[in-house]
């Protein structure tokens, strides 16, 4: 595990866009360190989940907080999913961002499900940047994730406004079109996020203008759905996977005492 000798926000000047997986505890993000990657977000839905509660709501606020605070440790820049940023006060969003010591933060323009006033969300972006001008504040505009005023024109409103509140980057989940993409990263001027999507490869996303793809909660997602194949396939008596194509548990155990070790020095 190296320390990272390049900044989160030049991370997204590379000619492919930066890949952020995103981790819901430890162990996960532990696995991504070791694959080699150089920057790590969490999933609000993955942290959640885990605990046994719905995603949204702002349920995710302490789980957050506590993974984000563990993770510091890490050789690797930390963006945090902070939904609404947990609070309708801009300051109040501020101070919570302050105190989590991570490199960025996903903040996303919608509460309850339902838009805010773009306003509203600049003023939060705004408050950010106030308290805490080197953190990489990755606006997230929900137009298109909630179905709400889907289209180019209000979500290209609501992301230049945020850009001018102070957004580094701006985060459209949900838009996968390429004719959209590329009307989006040609009238947002800075890097713009989207989820991964299915057939469009990173090279292919880099041509469309776009700087970041997040992975979202699809690795936890994945996981599970792969810890059920294993007990499935052991109780209809099917193959299983070989032991060389997982981790091991030396290698997982290997991974938890270099973290404790990391954490101890850092108390």
């Amino acid at each position: 595990m190296d320390v990272p000798r390049t900044t989160f926000r030049e991370l997204h000047d590379d000619d492919l866009p930066l890949l952020l997986p995103n981790a819901w505890d430890v162990a996960s993000a532990l696995a991504f360190v070791d694959a080699g990657f150089p920057a790590i977000g969490t999933t609000s839905f993955g942290v959640v989940a885990s605990a046994g509660r719905p995603d949204g709501g702002r349920s995710s606020k302490e789980p957050t907080r506590a993974l984000a605070r563990v993770l510091a440790v890490l050789p690797a820049h930390i963006s945090a999913d902070i939904e609404d940023g947990y609070d309708d006060d801009p300051e109040q969003v501020a101070d919570y961002v302050a105190g989590l010591g991570v490199a960025g933060v996903n903040i996303e323009d919608s509460s309850a499900e339902r838009l805010v006033a773009p306003s509203a969300h600049a003023a939060k972006v705004a408050a950010v940047k106030r308290r805490r001008p080197d953190v990489y504040v990755n606006a997230r505009v929900d137009t298109y994730w909630l179905g709400q005023e889907a289209g180019i024109s209000e979500t290209l409103r609501r992301a230049n406004a945020y850009v001018e509140a102070g957004a580094d980057g701006i985060f459209v989940p949900g838009v996968s079109a390429p004719a959209d993409l590329r009307e989006l990263t040609a009238h947002v001027p800075v890097p713009v996020n989207v989820l991964v999507a299915p057939g469009l490869s990173l090279s292919a996303l880099a041509k469309l203008g776009v700087r970041r793809v997040s992975t979202g909660s699809l690795p936890y997602r994945a996981a599970v759905d792969a810890a059920v194949a294993v007990a499935t396939s052991v109780r209809a008596e099917r193959a299983v996977p070989a032991a060389t194509s997982v981790p091991s548990y030396a290698d997982m155990q290997r991974r938890l005492v270099h973290f404790q070790t990391l954490s101890a020095r850092s108390a």
